[in-house]
């Protein structure tokens, strides 16, 4: 099998995983998005299918790791989640594992008063 195919099929693996879960939510959810330069969280009402608050990377000042980039992006969303009247959300992270900048991004989210 090729290396390729194994790793799409793992992903799509997990990717569904995820959204099992997401299906039977009731918060709205925090989805996020990692490229090579930046992180990108956004906090979205699937009923309404809209995007409430989001945050970003490049609103981040301070530069340094990205995984400490990420985790001031979390706290940033956080931030504007409550100052919208969110406090509970569901994390989406789609087919990323839970590690590195995703999971710095959880932390500093938890860390700036969401709940998940």
């Amino acid at each position: 099998m090729n290396s390729h195919k194994a790793l799409n099929n793992v992903k799509a693996a997990r990717a569904r995983r995820v959204a099992a879960v997401l299906r039977s939510a009731k918060h709205p959810r925090l989805a996020v998005f990692r490229s090579n330069r930046g992180m990108y969280a956004q906090v979205i009402d699937d009923t309404k299918s809209k995007t409430l608050v989001a945050a970003v990377s490049s609103e981040i000042k301070t530069k340094g790791k990205k995984t400490d980039t990420a985790a001031a992006v979390g706290e940033l969303i956080a931030k504007k989640a409550l100052a919208a009247g969110i406090a509970e959300v569901v994390f989406d992270r789609r087919s990323y594992r839970y590690h590195g900048r995703v999971k710095a991004l959880a932390d500093g989210a938890r860390k700036g008063g969401l709940k998940f």
